[in-house]
């Protein structure tokens, strides 16, 4: 099957390449289950800020399209926004201090050429401190209900190091029953697990997506668009495993960041020590080289969202444990971890939630509004304490996605109400990366603030951590003016569950 892979050029730059040794045992108590999960990032060291902005914004229309079965934007417009981020001006957002503009060959309005590594090694060179480096942030001073305290202290020197770096922390021992731990990758994206597959079983890396609902992994003969192999990943195939069956059934998944085109086989797969035997899922065949690439840390993607998603016509992984009763419901739970706390605690739970993990005075449960089977409520919104007055806003709740995004106008009132906020005029904003605005969202009658650390996505200058710094809300050309797209800028700030069966929605504030 022929993948029509016309996207290369925003392929190439967009995200996703990561890093690899995800190691953990399942803890098990009776009726749940819960996996590992990494942080992953591709260290962005050849990427101005602005740009990596954008890329992460194409990724979330993407996928925001294929949510709300709009269409896509268009090839070409994406890679013009591309283009676009590609000319700082000289003045505004995106502006440099004459110090930084030789290092960005600006002069006036001008193309970025260098890497941001070569920033911070100048600042290395002369005496190892950039302008207002940030020790105090770079410490991890700890957290209050689940959240880092260092608002107000500038971007964290941490989150600096390991974007640069791509460098995994890896996660604690796992403290609650049936938990597996799970690492962060570079500074606070994505999330990977380990299960098992095949006969005999082999540990399989997998990119947990609470935005898709299929389960793949390379195929023994799999190739990337480039021509190429699909990488130094495990594969999966009847050469490696006795209870392989290939279905001779196709599919194909694409998703914000890359493609995948394989064949539907069967094969036994162990989640957390819970065994689901002859499971259908997917090999790929045919993958792009966001996850052929040697540097993608994780062997295939697990989606989590509603089966009724599911390009291979199959039971999600979860939703196969409740019907086998392995489970006790088809319910996944996530404690997403903040590498600034240094606490590494982050979990994925199948069948129930972790009541470690959160107050349960906060608990709030709420209807899944989407009808194609993702993870969408009704929300309202809110800036330090005062309520924006955006009536009748959903969001949808998305793992995969890095950013808040919103509509432009709905991304601009929230912004207006942040001190120092400014608008870069092509949908993005920055505010200081000193901010203590409290920018919350509301969900089931109960209000969770996003810590202002969370709002710093990376700062414009990268020798000056008390300067502005790229806000992580952002606006986008998403298809309607009342739906969010809510990824892990949010989603640190609270315990999130979902439940198929009944169609609901948790969430409670973190401990």
């Amino acid at each position: 099957m022929q993948l029509g892979f016309t996207f290369s050029f925003l392929l190439a730059t967009v995200l996703l390449a990561l890093s690899p040794n995800v190691e953990a045992a399942p803890v098990k108590r009776a009726g749940i289950v819960t996996l590992p999960l990494k942080r992953i990032h591709q260290a962005r060291n050849d990427v101005h800020p602005f740009m990596l902005l954008q890329q992460h914004i194409n990724r979330g229309l993407k996928r925001y399209a294929r949510m709300t079965g709009r269409e896509a934007p268009s090839d070409l417009e994406l890679r013009a926004h591309i283009h676009k981020r590609m000319y700082i001006p000289a003045t505004g957002p995106g502006s440099r201090k004459p110090a930084v503009d030789k290092r960005f060959n600006r002069s006036g309005v001008s193309h970025i050429s260098e890497p941001v590594t070569t920033l911070v090694n100048n600042a290395a060179t002369k005496g190892g401190k950039g302008k207002n480096r940030n020790k105090n942030a770079a410490a991890g001073t700890g957290a209050t209900n689940g959240t880092a305290s260092n608002g107000g202290a500038g971007f964290s020197e941490v989150d600096l190091e390991a974007a640069l770096k791509g460098t995994l922390a890896p996660a604690g021992n796992p403290t609650a029953d049936n938990s597996l731990g799970l690492d962060i990758e570079a500074n606070d994206v994505g999330y990977i697990a380990t299960v098992q597959m095949g006969t005999p079983p082999r540990d399989f890396k997998l990119l947990m997506d609470s935005g898709s609902a299929d389960l793949w992994v390379g195929g023994e003969n799999c190739q990337s668009e480039d021509g190429g192999d699909c990488g130094n990943h495990v594969f999966l195939g009847s050469g490696s495993s006795s209870s392989f069956v290939d279905t001779k059934q196709q599919f194909q998944v694409t998703y914000g960041s890359g493609a995948v085109a394989g064949d539907i086989i069967t094969d036994d797969i162990n989640v957390a020590g819970l065994d689901l035997k002859a499971h259908k899922f997917g090999v790929a065949t045919q993958e792009t080289v966001d996850f052929s690439s040697n540097q993608t840390p994780f062997d295939g993607l697990m989606g989590l969202a509603q089966s009724t998603l599911s390009q291979q016509q199959t039971l999600t992984p979860v939703e196969a444990l409740s019907k086998n009763g392995l489970i006790q419901d088809a319910i996944t739970s996530y404690k997403i971890s903040r590498l600034a706390d240094g606490k590494n605690d982050g979990e994925i739970t199948f069948g129930g939630l972790d009541q470690t993990k959160f107050d349960a005075n906060t608990l709030v449960t709420f209807d899944n509004v989407n009808k194609q089977g993702f993870w969408e409520g009704a929300m309202t919104v809110s800036v330090n304490g005062q309520d924006l007055g955006l009536k009748g806003r959903t969001a949808i709740l998305d793992t995969g996605t890095t950013l808040v995004i919103a509509p432009a106008a709905d991304a601009t009132a929230v912004h207006q109400a942040i001190p120092g906020a400014k608008s870069d005029g092509q949908g993005g904003f920055t505010i200081p990366c000193t901010t203590t605005a409290s920018v919350a969202l509301t969900f089931g009658g109960q209000t969770f603030d996003i810590n202002p650390q969370d709002l710093l996505f990376v700062p414009v200058d990268q020798n000056d951590l008390q300067g502005d710094c790229v806000s992580g809300i952002s606006s986008g050309n998403i298809g309607g003016d009342a739906e969010w797209l809510v990824g892990d800028v949010f989603l640190k700030n609270a315990y999130f569950s979902t439940d198929v069966t009944k169609n609901q929605i948790s969430l409670a504030k973190l401990v």
